[in-house]
């Protein structure tokens, strides 16, 4: 079984799906003007615009579900694992992909607020991309091939959320727990259903209020944290920045030519690592794009676009400074000198041979000894937690979508019961797994879902950009945009025509 997941992860992550993320990122930067950075003092501003309605979410609570959902051990382990496998220049391929990669996520999650709709029994908002795919194309002859391919994405979602993905972050969460404490691995994975198990029963609301506490808490003191080592080691920014450039490009690195072939392992590395971990074209943006309540889609497309900046620019760079500035990257020659590397740290023999959430551990407990492995293990924790939170969200929006036509409400509550039990068992058995077995099979749900999704926003990326030119026509006129369909010539977005019918009637509905 083994060897089958590391073929199959293979097979998914080739060269091909490498280059798709890569293409489409220039593509759609080209097509918008660079939207993600012409539009950068309005994609901070709209993250703390809007207010939530009994129907949606905030945009920063949106932002919080996102990055919930984002910014997990893919920003630790996960750096870690890149710099380990691609070399230091893994980090820079990752901040490419990140400025490419906002131009996707807003085409992504403004096409999932143009296609959401409304749950008729809870009043939520719900969409992502098996709403869009079905939609966009409902009133033409493709429209049975695209409910189709809809259908599919939702059913690798609902696998992927719960049952490949859990695992890697409650791996990472039990072998931080055991560095630190030395706390076993059974128990850190019964404390972990006992609190996954109180907060999903609590439904979007729930999901939302503990993400948008927990996310901004720990990821501001997780970058304190990174400046406090940068400034402690502060003589290392140069050398630590020659190294990561010299890596990524395959410079010669003096006359032993070290990174003459390693550009291509950068590039691998670095974008898959980067995709699992700021989600750019993944579709999992879109979910919590659709849950927040605003005036016109473009405003939550940018600030998603943004949510892949704080995830990769911030928080992956912290943890790519803490491992390269303390020297827990080091490449030694035969007579035991390095070769590459930089910083004053000595890797013990037993962490560098297995990179993943020991490194920025032991790098932080070299500057303040003691410190590190409790720090990096809380971090993870909160990290992991909220993304696995943020994956119930996603599996159960998708599973709604899936049995959207069942009638018998007693059904669909068995089949969220189900789905909860699966995400916890998920869970209690990751924690308990190697750390190889549960990336390999995390890596395929990823690359699967970024398959589907990246295709499919190709062939319907035409109202995102409609939309955009509405957004600053509008915003140039000093207006607040509000979405009206049928004049900038968006079909099928059901949801929004009834919003200006409403209007138009002279009804209240939220402002957003």
């Amino acid at each position: 079984m083994s060897a089958f997941i590391d073929w199959l992860n293979g097979v998914v992550w080739s060269s091909a799906l490498v280059y798709l993320c890569l293409g489409a990122g220039v593509y759609f930067t080209i097509r918008s003007r660079a939207v993600q950075i012409r539009q950068i003092p309005a994609i901070f501003t709209q993250m703390f615009k809007g207010k939530s309605s009994n129907e949606g979410v905030s945009s920063f609570q949106a932002l919080a579900i996102s990055l919930a959902g984002r910014v997990g051990v893919g920003n630790i382990a996960g750096v870690a694992t890149a710099i380990g496998f691609g070399g230091p220049g893994a980090v820079v391929w990752m901040w490419i992909s990140a400025l490419l990669g906002a131009s996707t996520s807003y085409v992504e999650s403004t096409l999932g607020q143009v296609f959401k709709e409304q749950d008729p029994r809870t009043g939520e908002y719900r969409g992502g991309p098996a709403f869009y795919l079905e939609k966009a194309y409902r009133h033409t002859k493709a429209r049975g091939l695209f409910k189709v391919y809809g259908m599919v994405f939702a059913a690798v979602t609902v696998i992927a959320m719960s049952f490949m993905l859990p695992g890697i972050q409650s791996n990472a969460i039990s072998g931080a727990v055991e560095n630190a404490w030395s706390v076993p691995t059974w128990g850190t994975a019964i404390a972990l259903v006992i609190i996954m198990g109180f907060i999903v029963v609590g439904g979007i609301k729930r999901i939302a209020h503990f993400a948008s506490l927990a996310v901004p808490f720990m990821a501001v003191i997780y970058i304190v944290a990174a400046i406090a080592v940068t400034v402690i080691n502060a003589d290392q920014i140069v050398p630590v920045f020659q190294l990561m450039f010299t890596s990524a490009f395959g410079i010669d690195a003096g006359p032993e030519a070290a990174f003459g072939g390693i550009i291509g392992m950068a590039v691998q590395w670095g974008v898959q690592r980067g995709i699992y971990s700021n989600e750019a074209g993944q579709g999992t943006g879109p979910h919590a794009a659709s849950a927040a309540e605003v005036s016109h889609p473009s405003k939550q497309g940018l600030v998603q676009a943004g949510s892949v900046y704080i995830d990769t620019l911030f928080v992956c760079s912290a943890t790519a400074f803490m491992i390269l500035s303390t020297g827990m990257y080091k490449v030694f020659g035969d007579d035991g000198t390095t070769i590459i590397g930089t910083g004053r740290g000595q890797m013990v023999e037993e962490i560098a041979a297995t990179p993943g959430e020991k490194w920025p551990q032991a790098g932080l407990d070299s500057m303040i000894h003691g410190f590190g492995a409790s720090f990096i293990a809380i971090s993870i924790f909160l990290f992991a937690l909220t993304t696995i939170v943020a994956y119930y969200y996603m599996a159960e929006t998708n599973l709604v979508y899936l049995l959207g036509k069942v009638k018998n409400t007693f059904v669909l509550a068995i089949g969220k019961r189900v789905l909860q039990l699966l995400i916890l068992i998920a869970v209690a058995v990751g924690a308990m797994s190697t750390a190889g077995s549960a990336w390999a099979l995390g890596d395929i749900g990823v690359g699967l879902m970024a398959w589907l999704n990246i295709i499919g926003i190709l062939i319907l990326q035409q109202p995102a950009f409609k939309l955009l030119r509405d957004f600053e026509r509008q915003t140039k006129l000093g207006l607040d945009p509000v979405f009206e369909p049928e004049k900038i010539g968006v079909r099928n977005a059901d949801f929004w025509d009834q919003r200006v019918a409403r209007l138009k009637a002279g009804e209240a509905v939220p402002e957003g």
